[in-house]
């Protein structure tokens, strides 16, 4: 801090003597340079406080931006550390945390002052302060020192709440408005209340059995829609809390809840009541206490509302909205005492687990227009959105009769003779006759591109219609382009497909068919996705719901949540393990681990009831579950069902779930654990190799793609056959598949993985680059722009199969990899994986520590790497073999034998050149 005033009083001393000198000077060319000369003075000067300018950002609670109602009363809290000077570290940090942001400002914490703390950690600091309890809400900042002692200025404060964590803690009643609509009815539930509050904090807890959205006084609390995020509701519902201070006034105000039955629908597990159901409370926080202000009881009323909705939540019957035109005006008014409000019901809902929301709400995230309509009937208009998406329309209607209908119907691609690909999603509109009228999508959601318009005499204006993107207000986190336009295009479309996939604290398998957050689409696509995004929060959700999923006997679904029955193998099922150690690497949390422990150990007793000799062999269907596949989604020719294949695929994948067993328990400290798994790990590996190995060619299984890659990385294939079980694979895909990928979704990320260990770049190039059946330019030279279910293009075309090749593009062309098992990206490598045609890549991940970017070109065989190296994180970038020297930052160095090809590098922005040898 010393620095930067001297720093600043220069920087004044140099303006003072600019203005001076130049009021002397009359040569128009001196004045020139002197100028010159001054403004770069300046420039260094400035430049010099912004290198020295050490900055606390990015603050988070339990990794989520200012959450008002956490799931536990010992907050965690991270940051990042920013500076414009290479080399710097984080040696300290002091956080202060208070019951209000104006004690905070002054420097007061009277909930915890953590003094200066020595240590270079910046995620996941546990509170330490005093007890807090449900449903308190408080400040709290950080300032960091640096390596050499200087500290950095107080963060900007940030905030948190504690959720209703216990049942005592709720004096709300469970409430609904029946009719006979039952869950087709979108009903609103409301009441008014005396404030005379002025600047107290006002916090509103919703626990909502199906969708809601919650107005104050006429006004939308909050962005989010279709809240709250997924769960299973004969298991556990979630609270979302909201600040609703800035909302209140003085005086009389109007509180409306407005209901969707979503995911809580007849006939679905935990579903008690015809239609959806709430519960709320409101109430001020003060001094680190807490005053219930308002509950919903018996005194509330209820009414219809402008919205409806058809279809009952099951697969090709997600149906939509209906809405009525007519009573559109009134839906924000609010006057119990009129006509039309009747008493709500109290509903008796079974005891079952109330937890705060801990993922992000859903958000409008992008809006596109029409790229054209056509006339296809009289009265019927196709609309063409340009792209797919997951989300809402939003249509603007002019000069409807009172109760035309106006029907809008969606579905993901056209047939293959153009006609209209019916998916059973339609809206409809009742006019009410005066213009302008309005239609847009709340209680549902419909994946799309195509919306066909009947009911219409005239072609609607293109600017009259909006399609919304919607999804989990997750960070977008990552960034990649090369050289290859081929290339950039694939990983554009797996990027925006995952968008598509995210809605509700989960990836589902597709928006408008099923809905289902698979185990098997999710383990195929997690390390993408987590790459891509940051999904620590929405996996967080996800593995909630996968724990409540499981069955008294250890068996898993394939779904979580789990409606219903839906298909899959152990691969999905397993994603219990593989996601959460996963999660763990991606972005560090030690809780997931110890709290999903037992879990995985349930499940892996299980496993073992049904293995045969040391293999797992079929177990049977249930009323929740049912086949039980290794790959899946395969193209033609490869025959998924064979037994050999099933067989080699899944007890590969269990080997795969040892090991990372045995690598979680060592986190844990349980070394007894680890040692078992690894153990369990070494003789299943045998048994495979034992059993399903052909030595006559080297092979496993069916000698597919798949057979042969996942012994590779289970671990299975002994050393001294892994050369010649690689050739099979060459000669699989050479010789059999004509050079293309041939394999599911199982088979994507695993040969990927393989792919990225062993850096067969060229060979996973080459596939990528294959413009016929089956492949990615395929899907996008045939107008895809998401992936497919199938490579054919059969069923959907928004869809969760083949999506877990995208780490591939970040990890091999990009060359960043995360060192093994060092969780958060603490520790990563810089090796570039290049094939011939690729000349420059330019790559971003935003980590947990910060951003980590790294462009290289070559040219005139020399290679230039750029870096960008948050602080906390330690690189080492590898130069290729034969290289004995390279520049950093433009000084020549010498590679030395101990650093073994590597160059540390540690937080800052770096250039790093060396001449590119034949090898």
């Amino acid at each position: 801090m010393k620095q930067v005033v001297q720093n600043l009083a220069a920087e004044r001393f140099v303006f003072k003597r600019f203005t001076s000198v130049t009021k002397r000077i009359n040569n128009p060319i001196l004045m020139k340079y002197t100028i010159w000369f001054l403004i770069v003075s300046m420039f260094t000067i400035a430049c010099s406080i912004v290198d020295k300018t050490l900055t606390v950002t990015t603050l988070k609670c339990e990794d989520l931006y200012n959450p008002l109602g956490i799931d536990k009363t010992v907050p965690r809290f991270s940051w990042q550390v920013e500076r414009e000077r290479n080399g710097t570290e984080q040696t300290a940090y002091q956080i202060l945390v208070a019951s209000n942001v104006k004690m905070l400002q002054e420097n007061k914490a009277d909930l915890w002052d953590s003094g200066k703390v020595g240590s270079g950690e910046s995620l996941w600091i546990s509170y330490n302060g005093t007890k807090l309890e449900s449903g308190s809400y408080a400040c709290w900042k950080v300032r960091v020192w640096d390596e050499s002692g200087e500290s950095s200025d107080w963060s900007h404060p940030a905030e948190f709440g504690i959720g209703l964590l216990n049942e005592n803690d709720w004096k709300a009643d469970y409430i609904a408005f029946n009719t006979d609509a039952g869950y087709r009815e979108c009903p609103q539930l409301a009441t008014s209340f005396d404030s005379n509050e002025s600047d107290a904090k006002l916090l509103l807890h919703v626990n909502s059995l199906g969708y809601h959205e919650v107005y104050l006084n006429g006004s939308k609390v909050g962005e989010g829609v279709l809240t709250p995020a997924v769960s299973q509701f004969d298991k556990r519902s979630l609270i979302n809390t909201y600040d609703v201070s800035y909302l209140i006034k003085k005086g009389t105000n109007d509180l409306l809840i407005w209901l969707g039955s979503g995911w809580y629908t007849e006939g679905l597990p935990g579903v008690v009541n015809n239609g959806p159901v709430v519960k709320a409370q409101l109430e001020k926080v003060e001094n680190n206490r807490r005053e219930i202000i308002l509950t919903t009881d018996s005194g509330w009323k209820g009414r219809k509302s402008s919205y409806n909705r058809h279809g009952n939540y099951r697969p090709h019957r997600f149906g939509g909205e209906i809405v009525d035109g007519s009573l559109v005006p009134t839906d924000l008014v609010v006057n119990t005492s009129e006509s039309g409000w009747h008493p709500v019901s109290l509903i008796d809902i079974p005891s079952h687990e109330v937890t705060p929301q801990m993922v992000e709400l859903n958000r409008i995230q992008d809006t596109l227009y029409p790229s054209g309509i056509i006339k296809v009937a009289e009265d019927t208009f196709l609309v063409d959105m340009g792209k797919n998406l997951a989300g809402w329309i939003e249509v603007e209607f002019n000069g409807l009769k009172k109760s035309q209908e106006i029907s809008m119907a969606y579905c993901d691609h056209l047939t293959e003779k153009g006609k209209f690909n019916d998916r059973n999603q339609y809206d409809i509109y009742i006019a009410s006759g005066n213009d302008p009228e309005v239609f847009k999508n709340k209680f549902n959601y419909h994946g799309f591109r195509y919306i066909r318009i009947t009911g219409l005499k005239e072609i609607p204006d293109l600017n009259s219609i909006k399609a919304h993107l919607v999804h989990t207000d997750y960070e977008l986190a990552s960034g990649f382009e090369c050289s290859d336009p081929d290339m950039n295009a694939i990983h554009d479309m797996l990027f925006y497909t995952l968008r598509c996939l995210s809605i509700g604290g989960d990836l589902v398998d597709c928006p408008q068919i099923e809905r289902l957050g698979y185990g098997g689409d999710g383990n195929a696509s997690t390390l993408t996705a987590q790459i891509m995004f940051n999904l620590g929060p929405l996996y967080n959700n996800w593995l909630q719901a996968w724990a409540d999923v499981i069955r008294e006997d250890g068996s898993m679904p394939h779904t979580a949540p789990n409606p219903y029955n839906a298909g899959g193998g152990p691969y999905w099922c397993g994603f219990i393990i593989t996601a959460t150690w996963q999660t763990y690497l991606s972005y560090g949390d030690p809780l997931l681990l110890k709290k999903y422990y037992p879990v995985m150990q349930k499940w892996l007793e299980y496993v073992n009831k049904y293995s045969v000799d040391g293999l797992l062999k079929p177990w049977p269907n249930t009323d929740y579950r049912n086949w039980y596949l290794g790959d899946w989604a395969t193209p033609e020719g490869i025959d998924q069902t064979a037994e050999a294949s099933v067989d080699v695929v899944n007890n590969s994948f269990i080997a795969v779930c040892y090991d990372n067993m045995q690598k979680i328990a060592r986190v844990l400290g349980k070394s007894s654990d680890a040692d078992l798994y690894t153990l369990k790990k070494e003789e299943l590996q045998n048994k495979i190799h034992e059993v399903y190995f052909n030595e006559t060619n080297s092979s496993y299984g069916t000698g597919t793609q798949i057979d042969l890659a996942f012994p590779m990385i289970a671990g299975v294939v002994p050393e001294n056959s892994i050369e010649k079980v690689t050739e099979s694979f060459y000669n699989e895909t050479e010789i059999k598949r004509n050079g293309h990928l041939a394999c599911g979704l199982v088979g994507l990320p695993v040969i990927t993985e393989w792919a990225v260990d062993n850096q067969e770049v060229e060979l996973m190039y080459s596939m990528l680059k294959k413009r016929d059946y089956p492949g990615y330019l395929y899907m996008l030279d045939n107008g895809a722009t998401t992936t497919w279910e199938h490579w054919d293009g059969a069923r959907s075309h928004i869809h969760n199969c083949y999506n877990g090749i995208g780490s591939w593009f970040y990890q091999a062309i990009g060359g960043i990899r995360p060192v093994e098992d060092v969780p958060s990206y603490r520790k990563v490598r810089i090796e570039p994986q290049i094939p011939q045609g690729i000349t420059w890549a330019k790559t971003f991940q935003k980590t947990a520590l910060g951003k980590l970017a790294l462009h290289w070109e070559i040219k005139d065989s020399k290679m230039k790497l750029l870096l960008e190296i948050p602080i906390g994180v330690e690189a080492e970038v590898m130069c290729p073999e034969g290289i004995h020297e390279y520049l950093l930052d433009g000084k020549t160095h010498l590679l030395q034998p101990e650093q073994n090809n590597g160059i540390i590098l540690k937080g800052g922005k770096y250039c790093v050149e060396f001449e590119m040898t034949n090898s």
